[in-house]
């Protein structure tokens, strides 16, 4: 059996950048840019642990943990926006939304 390199972590993360980028810039619904985004983010969060697993260092592990709360945050405000955004025009759909218009 191979063991599990780092090279193994860049690819999860390079196919976990690939799908939550392709989410962002094709999706119309804002539930699902903001899923997408936290694709991302946690490819970002698996860079982070595998170097400071392959540097035998912990500052990508702290780092990681930095992400994770900015990731909560980014998605509790999100969603308080959508919720409101939802109940003054009814839908969810990115291109729909257009308040700061005059």
């Amino acid at each position: 059996m191979h063991p599990i390199t780092t090279a193994h972590y860049l690819a999860l993360s390079l196919a976990l950048l690939l799908i939550g980028t392709v989410g962002v810039l094709t999706r119309r619904n804002v539930v699902i840019i903001l899923m997408s985004i936290e694709l991302i983010l946690n490819a970002v969060n698996i860079n982070l642990i595998a170097f400071s697993h392959m540097w035998q260092h912990a500052t990508g592990q702290v780092f990681a943990i930095f992400v994770i709360t900015d990731a909560v945050a980014e998605a509790a405000v999100g969603l308080g926006i959508l919720i409101a955004l939802f109940r003054n025009k009814e839908t969810v759909q990115a291109d729909e939304i257009d308040l700061l218009k005059w």
